[in-house]
């Protein structure tokens, strides 16, 4: 019982918040951005930082193998 009343506490802010987020409808954001540009500058950083992400993963798994290649 007592955990039902703590999950209905939790979920009561959560879903106030909700209903703040969906009342402030004023335009679609992506037709700015696309209309001065910045879509792009935003696409680019997101590019760049996925593309180091697998690069640091690539370079830790080649570390991994050649230590474990030493190991056997």
């Amino acid at each position: 019982m007592r955990n039902k009343i703590y999950c209905c506490l939790l979920m009561l802010p959560a879903l106030l918040v909700s209903t703040a987020i969906f009342a402030q409808d004023n335009g679609a954001p992506e037709s700015v951005m696309r209309s001065n540009g910045k879509i792009y500058v935003v696409v680019a950083i997101c590019v760049t930082i996925l593309a180091g992400l697998f690069l640091y993963v690539v370079s830790i798994d080649r570390k991994i193998g050649k230590i474990e290649k030493d190991n056997l």
